[in-house]
Formats: C-alpha cells, sequence, structure tokens
C-alpha cells in the first residue's frame, strides 16, 4: 500500500523520509525532568494564551 502523500516525491526524498523515520524509531525517549507545579490543560506557549488568576494575555 502507498502513501499518496509521498506518490509524487523523487526517490531521494523519498529514501530520506524512510531514513528519517527509522532514525525516530530507534530514537530514546528525550532524558528530560517532569515539570513540578506547571500549568493545567494546553501548552499556553504552544497555543498562544497565558491565563493566571482569570487574567489572559496573547502574545
Amino acid at each position: 500500500m502507498t502513501d499518496p502523500r509521498t506518490d509524487n516525491l523523487p526517490d531521494a526524498a523519498k529514501r530520506a523520509l524512510a531514513e528519517a523515520a527509522e532514525r525516530r524509531r530507534k530514537a530514546k525517549p528525550a532524558d528530560r525532568p517532569t515539570e513540578l507545579g506547571g500549568r493545567d490543560g494546553p501548552e499556553p506557549v504552544r497555543y498562544g494564551d497565558w491565563e493566571k488568576k482569570g487574567i489572559a494575555v496573547d502574545f
């Protein structure tokens, strides 16, 4: 079964995508400490809003 998103890509691009997928599969998860006292819900930096004590700030 082929992927319609990659059907029209050159062979070099398909190889690069396959190599990247293999590297991601083999990679170990990042060794990051868990956040203590962080915000609940979606990450405010990612979604563009920051709300604290009822005040929302867009940046």
